[in-house]
């Protein structure tokens, strides 16, 4: 649909707008008034979602590509079907896929948007595509609702469609908005053994206490339903991240400046990931659906 359409279709006035970005890109705009957000229909990608009379909640990089094709930095990218890099060396023309999968740099398509009470339910879904069928996948359908208000949901399904089973990984890749990761603490992983990607993958014992940072972070929690909560202590404030279906977290902080990313940005934002990766892979028997989700939340300290 053109930008036209969809504000014809599926616009609310004054609560929810589709635009184009210079780019190139769609974006739904939405403000109620427990909150404003913005979705891009690549990759059904969120950047940003701000609770009325607070900060910022998610982080989108100022040197983030919004470009047709480009990942995007930041926000909420939706890994699938492989989380990270892929294992698959040949998989497109002899080479692995897109670092974590088609389904972020593909255009999904808007299937539903309604106001309840102060919350605006967006529903976009993505199916086989000309990429996904080249990389092997094309019985599959994805499904991401959001619930945008005072609190966030996100709930990602995927349905195998083929007659044999689906084998993948997912990510909801959340980039949370802090005022300083030098101030920030992470509870909810202190019982939760890990793998260290920064120190060649080792497994490394459970810590037994709050994650602290003063380095380079890439951390997998497998086997862990945990909700982790997030302390920013700077900005007064603990972001709760609860989680359905994932068996996996992932924490990570680059401590440096990216290509799309700024030398000063690393400092405001904290990666704090709900997934099913590694060990915790699904495996979707054929005509079944599962449904991974995130609540977040604020609380004031």
């Amino acid at each position: 649909m053109t930008v036209a359409e969809l504000n014809e279709h599926f616009g609310i006035g004054g609560v929810l707008e589709f635009h184009q970005h210079p780019g190139g890109l769609v974006y739904a705009q939405v403000t109620t008034p427990a909150a404003t957000a913005t979705v891009y229909l690549q990759g059904a990608h969120l950047t940003a979602w701000q609770p009325t009379g607070e900060a910022p909640v998610i982080f989108l990089s100022r040197k983030s590509d919004l470009e047709p094709g480009k990942p995007i930095r930041g926000g909420v990218p939706l890994a699938f079907p492989w989380f990270a890099t892929d294992s698959k060396q040949d998989r497109v023309d002899g080479k692995p896929g897109p670092s974590h999968g088609f389904a972020r740099i593909q255009d999904w398509t808007v299937a539903f948007a309604a106001l309840a009470g102060d919350d605006l339910h967006l529903t976009m879904t993505l199916g086989p595509t000309a990429m996904s069928s080249h990389m092997g996948f094309d019985n599959f359908r994805l499904v991401h609702e959001l619930v945008i208000g005072r609190e966030l949901v996100m709930r990602l399904t995927v349905a195998n469609d083929s007659a044999a089973p689906l084998e993948f990984e997912e990510a909801m890749h959340t980039y949370f908005s802090v005022v300083d990761v030098h101030e920030v603490s992470v509870t909810g992983l202190e019982p939760t053994a890990f793998i260290d990607k920064t120190d060649n993958f080792k497994l490394k014992p459970a810590l037994g206490a709050p994650l602290r940072f003063t380095g380079f972070t890439d951390r997998v929690y497998a086997n862990t339903t945990a909700t982790c909560v997030l302390h920013d202590e700077a900005g007064r404030r603990r972001i709760v991240n609860e989680k359905t279906n994932s068996n996996t977290t992932v924490v990570f902080n680059p401590w440096r400046e990216l290509p799309d990313m700024a030398a000063d940005e690393w400092h405001e934002m904290l990666c704090v990931e709900t997934v099913n990766a590694g060990a915790n892979r699904i495996t979707l028997e054929p005509g079944h659906t599962h449904t991974m989700a995130a609540h977040i939340r604020t609380e004031k300290v």
